[in-house]
């Protein structure tokens, strides 16, 4: 378990689980989203209506995500709250009962929410395309699963999966806000201490690499969506600081990143143009999003191409690198800021790192990027490992 100390009045605490849609069986697809939904459903000691209410009524949230890796549950509360907080969240990961009514009734909220994410294009191609990037592998299936599945999943699937997955072993405790680590810390051991179960097998196989794909798919929209992307290393990767600061550089938050700049401020391509960067235990992805007149797919995507190629060929100068850099880290200064990005941070970095790493240690890993780094980075990109994935 994490506590980070902050003088806010608003304090977040959740439970980071290294399982996601990864985990899943052919034929149980979106399972781990699933549960993620349901297990707020129901306890041995709360019903629906109770758990619904029981942070809502003193102004807090409880809220859950599923990745292809991992699982957030986390509350968001005045921090008064935090024994409230803990408490319901020890009961939900150890008692949950998944009734069938309810399972009934979630079923079809899920059906809906993957219904209304297909009906958007620019979200639906993220899926897709990570689809076809890791086709015949566990990470290729959509994160909300098949209808199919979804309607054949039952309570003893739930209850399956929680006892294999939510497990001490598998699991982090977090914590942020004004409360003392010793009472954190007690709280915690009171409520989670009685869990001891062990973790079942679990076998992850790292996705082979498929040959790169163009794939051009007729959908009906006035604009196109394209995602464009290539394989990564792992997280935990010498190259991993490298990747994050390319990331950013390609297509990062800023106005000034170079594709927003070649592609929307410079030839007026793109209304949207974006990089993600998605970094797991034994690979990772990288996809730029665009979205264009059908008529400009293909000079943009020579844009792109152009770029990376350049970057994995040529070393960036280095006053033009610490620019780069100096631009990256101030943006990290300004996003710890936030007390939600310090929560997800230590639930995550605890998980799957081990230690929770300060901003101040990512900054100077960053700092220490090199030209050649950045090149060997860059050349993940390069024309021949480039996919790509386009609606219109």
């Amino acid at each position: 378990m994490v506590h980070v100390a902050t003088a806010t009045q608003v304090a977040w605490c959740g439970l980071a689980v290294n399982a996601g849609s990864r985990d899943e069986q052919d034929g149980h697809y979106g399972l781990a989203h699933f549960v993620e939904h349901t297990i707020f459903k129901g306890t041995q000691h709360r019903r629906a209506w109770h758990i619904l209410n029981r942070m809502e009524r003193v102004g807090g949230e409880l809220n859950a995500y599923t990745t292809k890796e991992g699982t957030m549950i986390y509350s968001i509360f005045p921090h008064r709250h935090l024994q409230r907080a803990v408490d319901l969240l020890a009961d939900l990961v150890q008692w949950s009962v998944f009734p069938q009514d309810e399972l009934d009734r979630e079923r079809d909220v899920v059906l809906e929410e993957a219904a209304s994410y297909r009906d958007t294009p620019s979200d639906a191609i993220y899926d897709d395309f990570e689809d076809l990037l890791f086709a015949g592998s566990e990470l290729g299936h959509n994160i909300l699963g098949r209808k199919e599945d979804l309607e054949q999943l039952t309570r003893d699937d739930c209850l399956r999966y929680l006892k294999m997955l939510y497990v001490p072993a598998n699991m982090v405790f977090f914590s942020v806000g004004p409360e003392r680590p010793e009472r954190v810390f007690r709280l915690a051991e009171k409520c989670f201490g009685a869990m001891s179960h062990e973790m079942a097998p679990r076998h992850r196989v790292t996705p082979h690499e498929v040959p790169a794909f163009k794939q051009d798919v007729s959908i009906g929209t006035h604009q196109a969506h394209t995602i464009v992307g290539a394989r990564m290393p792992h997280m935990g990767h010498p190259l991993r600081y490298a990747l994050m600061l390319l990331n950013n550089i390609l297509g990062g938050p800023g106005m000034n990143s170079l594709l927003n700049v070649e592609l929307r401020e410079r030839r007026g391509y793109v209304y949207t143009v974006e990089s993600t960067l998605t970094l797991l235990s034994d690979c990772g992805w990288m996809e730029i999003y665009l979205g264009c007149d059908p008529d400009d797919v293909r000079s943009s995507l020579r844009v792109i191409e152009r770029i990376t190629t350049r970057l994995g060929q040529e070393l960036l100068p280095a006053r033009r690198l610490e620019a780069y850099k100096k631009q990256y880290c101030g943006q990290l200064v300004v996003a710890a800021d936030n007390t939600e990005f310090l929560a997800m941070r230590a639930g995550r970095g605890l998980l799957y790192h081990g230690k929770v790493a300060q901003v101040d240690e990512t900054i100077e890993h960053i700092m220490a990027v090199t030209p050649d780094e950045v090149a060997q980075a860059s050349a993940y990109l390069s024309s021949d490992r480039l996919s790509s994935l386009t609606f219109r």
